[in-house]
């Protein structure tokens, strides 16, 4: 089953990859790996994911937005690979950084929010190593952001 079908039996649709908002690009390939830049959380109608998450009932929050950093790192693969994912072989890591006070704990589970969703698309081949790290504030005041490693196959 490929990418689009899981999508799309998630009721997802993969965003139009976000071009950068500062002095870097999307994604670089280097050695068999596809480093993608830190993407941020946007709803189905393109806003922006905002606030730090700062008690428990936020980590449901955060795992939505969590979830649509992921989504949008789906995209900018694609986009680097020329419009398919058929190169990539496993997602190798997810860095999550998640804006939030200094007592609240949960990052994990927040991040959860991204490897579930790279897991659900990409099976065995989207369990990946992570972290999960709580800050004070993420660019544009958005609530996470999450970046990856992907192994490609040889194009």
């Amino acid at each position: 089953m490929d990418i689009e079908t899981k999508l799309a039996e998630l009721g997802l649709t993969l965003p139009k990859a976000a071009a950068p908002v500062a002095a870097y690009v999307p994604a670089v390939e280097a050695g068999g790996l596809l480093h993608v830049s830190g993407q941020l959380p946007f709803d189905p109608e393109g806003q922006l994911m905002t606030g730090r998450l700062d008690g428990p009932g936020d980590v449901e929050r955060g795992q939505k937005a969590a979830a649509r950093c992921a989504l949008m790192l789906v995209a900018q693969i694609k986009a680097a690979l020329g419009g398919s994912l058929e190169r990539v072989e496993r997602i190798v890591k997810l860095g999550a950084f998640i804006a939030s006070g200094p007592d609240f704990t949960d990052q994990p589970k927040v991040a959860n929010g991204a490897s579930e969703l790279m897991v659900a698309l990409f099976g065995e081949a989207g369990k990946h190593a992570r972290s999960a790290v709580g800050v004070p504030v993420l660019p544009l005041g958005a609530a996470v952001e999450v970046d990856a490693i992907v192994a490609l196959r040889p194009a």
